[in-house]
């Protein structure tokens, strides 16, 4: 029993020595390359998946977008829309009483006829929203249209990825010092920390919520909360990015859909009334360009869909944001949440772990291959079923864990001789033991006459002691010393007890041996 339980330990401690060891040696190396960003294109990539094959929950029936198509552009023979048609589609859409219009247009400057009258109507409905642009360290920003006072103005700009994609939105952000002359001081470029500006889809969404009663509000920790919904900003390392560069207050973009997500009609749809009033009444109504030629459009998690690159609207990005802050503060829909920073580790480590094991444990490859593509489909399981619930969790530094720790474990169980040699032979190291001179020196010891005599009596000995007679004398066949040298006086030969034991007598043959070899040298 005792010699199990010590088998038993020693197979526990050989486990922990190659699997877990490896595992943190490799979780160590994964971890820190993520860290450096070596792996977020290939998180990124992998979130866009994920979010393209979750099934779509349909059209926000609160939102309307009303686009201004290149059908719309060519009928009004201009590039842009005049402020005359505009204040015209607003005071269409009024008809229809939505419960909050936003415009995602940049009217800081006079477009063609009609000013007044846009003006007019912006300053008479207190529902409609302006977009402005804030400043930035090489733009002074635009402001809104005219006649719009502060609090109905949010800012539409989207924080880019490193790929051009919109997958962040902001919240709430200041303007930002700008190197360029500022000309024109306005909102959206004055510079200072109290001067908090909301974005345009929070606007128009908070507009919406407060005809229920529902206001902005802040948590004990800072966060923003609208009704039970609580918005936690992105922090530098989130989720798969090693650095978001979020310098004000941004959120990941919790996407409806990639074509479907809101309603949409087109600008001449409304002006000649062609458009349900249902489809604009207490609904949250954005207006902004949709024709591709106004490049306004952006790619998203949706874009790498197909083969062709499918951007989305800006307007339309903004609906969906606003669509998304609707749903998480009426209906509970939760916004996309991740681990901590060492929640993650964990997570990494534990499928590094598993890939360990299953080498440890499998010793046929055409086991041990299916058993790790198996590992690798609960793994992707477990992040697509999380995801559903609106989990990020790291799912491309698990699988190469999982991987690299199964063939370094195979390497160091199974062959770490074998790597041994070829790295030995690869750098042309020998560290064996030179055989040839070890002979050498061997036989210049045993080939000495003095050795060999004494070998010769040592044998002699242990015939004797097999077959032990009285009458043989023990010092018969001592040779007799010969005092070669006059200086030296020979001595007598002591006579040996002869009731000494044969290890005291082959001791006394030892040293006589010595004093042999002493007297040749000093006679040579």
């Amino acid at each position: 029993m005792i010699s199990k339980f010590f088998e038993k330990f020693r197979s526990l401690t050989t486990f922990g020595g190659t699997v877990i060891l490896t595992s943190a040696v490799v979780t160590g190396v994964i971890v820190g390359v993520r860290q450096l960003g070596g792996l977020e294109g290939l998180e990124l990539r992998t979130y866009d998946q994920l979010m393209r094959s979750r099934p779509e929950p349909g059209s926000d029936d609160r939102m309307l977008v009303v686009g201004i198509s290149e059908e719309d552009i060519q009928q009004m023979n201009a590039p842009n829309i005049p402020d005359g048609t505009l204040a015209e589609l607003l005071q269409k859409l009024e008809e229809y009483q939505p419960r909050v219009i936003g415009i995602d247009i940049l009217r800081d400057v006079k477009v063609e006829t009609g000013r007044e009258q846009l003006v007019k109507v912006l300053q008479e409905n207190e529902n409609i929203i302006a977009a402005c642009k804030l400043s930035s360290p090489t733009e002074p920003g635009n402001p809104a249209a005219p006649g719009v006072p502060e609090e109905r103005i949010g800012f539409a700009d989207l924080p880019l990825d490193r790929d051009v994609a919109i997958r962040r939105a902001i919240l709430v952000s200041i303007p930002f010092p700008t190197k360029v002359a500022i000309e024109n001081p306005h909102y959206c470029n004055y510079v200072s920390e109290e001067n908090q500006i909301p974005s345009f889809a929070l606007n128009t969404a908070m507009v919406y919520l407060e005809g229920k009663d529902i206001y902005l509000d802040q948590t004990e920790e800072g966060n923003l909360a609208l009704g039970s919904a609580v918005f936690k900003p992105l922090e530098e390392q989130s989720g798969g990015y090693y650095s978001t560069r979020a310098e004000d207050y941004q959120i990941m973009i919790n996407y409806r859909s990639g074509q479907n997500a809101v309603e949409q009609v087109t600008l001449t749809d409304v002006l000649e009334g062609k458009v349900d009033p249902n489809l604009v009444k207490d609904r949250v109504v954005m207006v902004g360009y949709t024709a591709t030629t106004k490049n306004d459009d952006f790619a998203t998690p949706y874009s790498a869909g197909g083969q062709d690159r499918v951007e989305m609207p800006g307007v339309v990005i903004h609906a969906q944001i606003a669509s998304q802050i609707l749903a998480s503060a009426l209906e509970g829909r939760p916004s996309i949440w991740y681990w901590s920073g060492w929640g993650e580790v964990l997570w990494i480590f534990g499928w590094s772990v598993v890939g360990g094991t299953l080498a440890w444990k499998i010793r046929r490859p055409w086991i041990l291959v299916p058993a790790g593509i198996g590992a690798i489909a609960v793994l992707y399981g477990a992040s697509y079923a999380l995801f559903l619930q609106a989990g990020w969790i790291p799912l491309v530094p698990p699988a190469l864990a999982l991987v690299v720790t199964a063939g370094g474990v195979i390497l160091i169980d199974r062959y770490a001789q074998a790597v041994y040699k070829g790295v030995k032979k690869l750098l042309k190291i020998d560290i064996d033991i030179d055989h040839s001179e070890k002979e050498r020196q061997v036989a210049e010891i045993t080939e000495n006459e003095t050795f060999q005599e004494l070998q010769a009596k040592a044998k002699e000995l242990r015939r004797r002691k097999s077959t032990p007679t009285v009458e043989e004398s023990t010092t018969e066949d001592i040779p007799p010393v010969i005092n070669e040298s006059p200086e030296v006086q020979p001595t007598e030969p002591k006579q040996e007890d002869e009731s000494a034991s044969p290890d005291d007598y082959l001791q006394q043959l030892q040293r006589r041996g010595k004093r042999m070899k002493k007297k040749e040298d000093d006679h040579e």
